[in-house]
């Protein structure tokens, strides 16, 4: 059996990033590398658009082309039916195409079937694209767990035109989901605990490479983010949009995986166990989770400040009010504990539901303060 010291550090990325206005027009040369059997798993509502551009892609030479529409849940059932579909036809990679729930069953049914697999986010609203794990749910919708990989994408394919086409709120949130990463590998150093990073024993001690690209994430996000959703909300790609999609995507990506969640996460999930907060994604609750953990931490005012600037500047929730949440004893208690199943844990000082019911409430009034003084000085 592989043994490791504690003392062990680890690294996970994917091999290969690519990010560029057109690059989804260059797919073929990325799979081709890996041979001429293709299967391909598209969200729904872009089934249609992108089949046909990959058959016109793949209809030279003596490859073979096998497509699937996502539109369920990302359960087991529907990976070990997909996996079994696939083996007569022996693909030498696999591709998902679209947001992180497609993307997840293509790294899933690539590892069971052990070949390559590569990623194509059309959207940057969270950072799972780059990841080695797939998150897993129940056919109710209910969420029952992760596969973790001992590898991580061959390729990752960013087109910019395509992120730039989309909802600029997909952006938006991704930059919530990005300003957790700093945060929260600050707290895990602190913490000592190990990072996300799979291994049969546990994850590792993080790598000075994680702990920089995760302050790399936290000051691209500060000076481009507002410029990006400006370029975002007009369909153009500028470089600030560039900056912000490898933000949203890659150093979030590896920010997360090689140092680990902690406070922030824990708040999304917190939120999930009270009604309203469905209308929001998942970036959108991360950020305002960031400021809950921040408030546990007594973080510096500037800091506090700046971050609380950072997202009413983009649009990012700062209160319960913007998550469409009442504030109730009652709501705000069921997220303090709904929160504990979370990574708490990962925090260098010990945190219990008084704790998180304590940084709500404060973070909640604080961050709604914040938002009217911003608003009358604009």
């Amino acid at each position: 059996m592989l043994k490791r010291s504690e003392f062990s550090r680890g690294w996970c990325s994917p091999e290969r990033y690519v990010q560029g206005p057109g690059e989804f027009d260059n797919l073929r040369f990325y799979t081709d590398k890996f041979g001429k059997h293709v299967a391909v798993f598209i969200d729904r509502f872009l089934y249609e658009e992108y089949t046909g551009r990959l058959e016109k892609m793949y209809a030279v030479g003596d490859c073979t082309l096998r497509t699937f529409a996502f539109e369920s849940e990302v359960t087991e059932k529907l990976i070990c039916e997909r996996t079994e579909e696939l083996k007569k036809d022996s693909p030498d990679v696999v591709v998902g195409i679209g947001g992180g729930k497609t993307i997840d069953v293509a790294k899933a049914v690539g590892t069971r079937l052990g070949v390559p697999f590569i990623v194509v986010p059309t959207i940057a609203a969270t950072d799972a694209p780059t990841s080695s794990l797939s998150v897993i749910y129940r056919e109710d919708g209910s969420h029952e767990g992760e596969f973790f990989y001992d590898h991580s994408p061959a390729v990752l394919v960013v087109d910019t035109q395509i992120i730039a086409n989309a909802p600029v709120r997909f952006l938006v949130s991704g930059m919530g989901d990005a300003l957790a990463t700093l945060i929260e590998a600050d707290s895990t150093r602190k913490a000592g605990v190990p990072n996300l990073v799979y291994h049969t024993t546990g994850g590792f001690k993080q790598t000075l490479a994680g702990q920089a690209i995760a302050k790399a994430c936290y000051e691209s996000l500060m000076k481009y983010g507002v410029l990006a959703k400006e370029a975002c909300s007009r369909k153009v790609v500028t470089e600030a949009l560039e900056h912000i999609i490898e933000t949203n995507i890659l150093l979030s990506g590896l920010g997360f995986e090689n140092n680990a969640t902690s406070g922030a996460h824990s708040v999304n999930d917190g939120l999930t166990a009270v009604e309203g907060s469905s209308r929001t994604m998942h970036g959108e609750k991360v950020a305002f989770g960031c400021i809950v953990q921040l408030i546990a931490e007594c973080a510096d005012r500037a800091y506090l400040d700046e971050v609380l600037k950072f997202c009413v500047s983009v649009g990012l929730p700062v209160c319960l009010e913007d998550l469409y949440v009442e504030n109730t004893e009652e709501n705000i208690r069921t997220i303090a504990a709904a929160s504990m199943h979370s990574n708490w844990g990962n925090m260098p000082f010990p945190v219990d539901e008084a704790t998180v019911f304590a940084a709500v409430t404060t973070a909640d009034f604080y961050g709604k303060k914040f938002k009217m003084r911003w608003q009358n000085e604009i």
